[in-house]
């Protein structure tokens, strides 16, 4: 009955089935318009992580803005008045940019040891740089020797100095934000009703709209300042950094990499088909399937919203080089059975092609989604939808190249006589398949070699990386990060919040306001009195411990700022001193440099730090537990007392949630492949034999970058489920076209021959084009992306020899398929 309905579609009304193909592609083409990218820093978080949400709190607390950062070393010194005045025009320039609510530069920062007045005359009379009177060698050796200043503001070496350019705040945006996170939480907590789940999609859409607007916006806003920068760039070095110039240069990346991994592999698609058929009908039938399948998937991407990221930026390759695999196979079938058979019609030859093919592609089709679906356990959207995306793409492929190729075939080939021009023996399948027979000790001792290494490979892997890395050393990102890195203060933020514990009627020798009952203290004046040197003390000890860490750059608090007060006034500041200085304090001052540390309503402060995100041994996950716990046996305090956040510990939950969900359910998608085979082959001992070249494939790619010691990060660490669900398609192929040709031949030594020889070719052939697609993605700016091709590459030729050498050794030694003919 399918079978029928199959040769109605394809033979019989061919045509019209073209026709309708049309039309999807052409409907596909209209959604296109809505297919979009995504590159914002959110991309890139777990769903529902309570770190994030309470650094988002954390933030809105402290008055955390948006901001881009500007590396500026000039050609002169700091203290000469033509750097001071190109200073001045800079920042003139940059602060009439619409967007931009203020500018932080060096020139602006408040002199106190400038002059010989008092404490509080020089608070209130304060002076910078851009005073044409002020001693701007005293003003510089100041800032220069500034616990607050030095190697954040400037380096500790006086040649670069860092521009703080603060973004107004996008209130629609944060509004937007703050509606998502309630519509999860509730979602997560309690379920939505029906009319809740469409007002929260309605909701999303618009939401992603607004996205859309924003990052075109933000694209303009950079250009902006970058041609700004362009303009004064010439008497000084600037690079620009913060993570809106990132997140769009990461679009520029994405939109970049889809073009030239498409076109990389669509001219390399063309090379491999030439070079395997010699004809242009050959070429061109195959890679109509394969542009058919990707504009379609483009198409059903725009109609869903799903957006590309730089994790998915490499659909359309994958989707070629699969798709490519697919059409090759049935169309070497094709050719194979019109030259074996010279009097069979056309229209035959694609009928009993596709129907061989069909089930051992369908199998390799649920192989490979059963590794992409394996994805989807990260807990990060990007990663979920890659997952999805791949999944979806390769059903795709499956219907396009059974329905489309097979028309194509039945309508332009005709019943003409085809030469194909091919030997009937293949050089480098012809040794594999001596190996196989006669090498047996050689394959079981390198297979011995290749599992020792891979163990050893294996044990020393860990998903330390750093953002830093993950971008050429050419590009803008990267000269940014490093320059702040190395020279002011760091990168990664880290906020450590000290939870002061509310007391009562607890009288201490070294706090004045102790004996005031907490009850009787309105919030007007709690500033007068929260400002106790017990707090000031506890500040002190947890920034002067983060201090001395050496993955620590630059560490920030209100001892800072206490330090600074100290220095001037000669003596350390009581608690009744250090209350008066807080309300002395210009709002101006007190604005930038103590409310973004000090929390009075909550009674919290913050000890603010960034982490050398370059230095090369760092590990995070062993910070954070180390801060975590010496914090609490070192400095005393109770683990109530104090709390981590900052975009290390999202970075960090990241990475170890991706540990977690592919490197254990790697074992689920082992299981779900040998479970496919079982369904496919009904034999237990050759569906052993079936996966085992992979997995071992899969597991040595893993040692070899264990070996190399390369941190997995989120691509790679996908790398051995990908190679196993993509590089299991050549065992299901190989073994279903051996169990084929075993019932004419029932000879093991010549079905491997003739095997190695036709699907055998075939196997080399797509193996090649794969590893080469692959290789394509070397060519990306985004570092996880250029070890993922290389990598998955790697694997996919070492599968290939597996399934070419160890698979028919294996069905040699254990005969899966019964007795030989002559040995019944």
């Amino acid at each position: 009955m399918l079978s029928n309905i199959y040769k109605k579609i394809v033979i019989d009304f061919s045509k019209i089935t073209l026709f309708f193909i049309a039309i999807a592609i052409t409907i596909s083409v209209y959604y296109s318009k809505n297919f979009n990218l995504d590159a914002s820093s959110d991309a890139l978080l777990l769903e529902g992580d309570k770190d994030l949400k309470y650094l988002r709190e954390i933030n809105d607390r402290y008055g955390s803005k948006d901001f881009l950062v500007l590396t500026y070393a000039p050609v002169s010194d700091f203290t000469q008045n033509e750097t001071i005045l190109n200073l001045q025009l800079l920042k003139s320039k940059i602060e009439k940019l619409t967007w931009v609510d203020s500018v932080i530069t060096i020139i602006d920062l408040p002199l106190l040891k400038s002059t010989d007045e008092n404490l509080m005359d020089r608070l209130k009379n304060y002076k910078t740089l851009a005073y044409p009177e002020i001693d701007k060698k005293r003003g510089f050796e100041e800032i220069l020797n500034s616990p607050i200043y030095k190697d954040y503001v400037i380096s500790s070496d006086g040649k670069t100095s860092g521009i703080v350019v603060y973004l107004k705040k996008d209130e629609r945006l944060s509004e937007y934000v703050k509606i998502k996170d309630q519509y999860f939480d509730r979602l997560n907590n309690l379920g939505l009703t029906k009319e809740e789940k469409v007002n929260y999609k309605i909701f999303l859409k618009e939401y992603e709209e607004y996205k859309n607007l924003y990052n075109l916006r933000n694209h303009q806003n950079i250009t902006e300042i970058r041609d700004v920068i362009n303009k004064y760039g010439e008497n000084a070095k600037i690079h620009l950094g913060g993570i809106p110039m990132i997140a769009d240069d990461m679009m520029s990346y994405i939109k970049n990499d889809i073009i030239v991994f498409g076109a990389g592999v669509f001219i390399f698609i063309v090379l491999t088909l030439w070079f395997i058929f010699r004809n242009i009908k050959w070429v061109l039938m195959p890679l109509l399937g394969c542009g058919t399948s990707v504009i379609i998937m483009i198409g059903m991407l725009g109609y869903f919203g799903w957006k590309v990221t730089v994790i998915s930026s490499n659909f359309i390759a994958l989707m070629l080089i699969l798709n490519m695999a697919m059409n090759i196979h049935v169309t070497v079938r094709f050719l194979q059975l019109k030259k074996e058979f010279e009097n069979i019609s056309t229209s035959e030859a694609v009928l009993i092609a596709s129907k061989k093919m069909m089930l051992p592609i369908l199998y390799t089709v649920l192989t490979t989604i059963c590794a992409f679906l394996s994805l989807i356990f990260s807990g990060i959207k990007p990663i979920i939808d890659f997952g999805w995306m791949m999944t979806l793409g390769l059903i795709v492929s499956f219907l396009v190249t059974f329905l489309l190729l097979p028309t194509l075939l039945n309508i332009f080939s005709s019943n003409e006589k085809i030469n194909i021009k091919s030997s009937n023996r293949s050089f480098i399948t012809s040794i594999l398949a001596s190996i196989a027979k006669k090498g047996r000790f050689f394959i079981y001792l390198t297979t011995f070699v290749i599992i020792i290494l891979s163990l050893i490979g294996i044990s020393k892997l860990e998903v330390e990386n750093s953002f830093i890395n993950y971008f050429d050393k050419e590009t803008e990102i990267y000269k940014g990060m490093k320059k702040i890195d190395d020279e002011l203060g760091g990168t990664t933020p880290l906020n450590v919040i000290i939870k002061f514990p509310v007391k009562k009627n607890k009288a201490s020798d070294d706090d004045e306001f102790s004996e005031w009952d907490e009850d009787t203290k309105n919030d007007d004046n709690k500033a007068q009195y929260w400002f106790t040197r017990d707090k000031m003390d506890k500040i002190l000890k947890v920034h002067d411990y983060l201090d001395s860490l050496p993955e620590i750059g630059k560490v920030l608090s209100f001892g800072s700022i206490l330090r600074v007060a100290e220095d001037l006034n000669k003596k350390e500041l009581q608690s009744l001193e250090i209350a008066v200085l807080y309300s002395k304090i210009p709002e101006e001052i007190k604005k930038e440099i103590v409310s973004p540390y000090i929390s009075v309503e909550k009674d919290e402060a913050r000890v603010s730090v960034r982490i050398k995100d370059s230095l090369e041994n760092l590990r995070r996950d062993d910070l954070i537990k180390k801060i975590n716990t010496e914090i609490n046996t070192q400095l005393g305090f109770e683990k109530s007392e104090y709390k981590l956040s900052g975009v290390l510990i999202l970075f960090n939950n990241l990475l170890q949630s991706l540990f977690k969900s592919q490197i254990l359910t790697l074992g689920i998608v082992m299981l779900g492949i040998l479970l496919m085979f079982f369904l496919l082959f009904r034999n237990i001992p050759l569906s052993l034999i079936g996966v085992m070249p992979n997995f071992l494939a899969a597991f040595f790619i893993l040692g070899i970058i264990g070996l190399m010691e390369i941190p997995l990060d989120m691509m790679t660490i996908t790398i051995a489920a990908i190679t196993i669900g993509i590089a299991v398609d050549n065992s299901i192929h190989y073994i279903y076209r051996f169990k084929e040709e075993f019932k004419i031949i029932r000879n093991y030594s010549k079905t491997l021959d003739r095997c190695h020889n036709t699907v055998g070719i075939a196997i080399l052939n797509t193996s090649i084009t794969i590893v080469f697609g692959f290789s394509i993605l070397v060519l990306s700016n985004f570092i996880p992306t250029i070890y993922f091709g290389f990598f998955t590459g790697v694997a996919m030729l070492l599968a290939m020899i597996s399934v070419l050498t160890i698979l028919p050794n294996l069905i040699l030694k254990f005969k899966p398929f019964g007795e030989e003919a002559n040995k019944l």
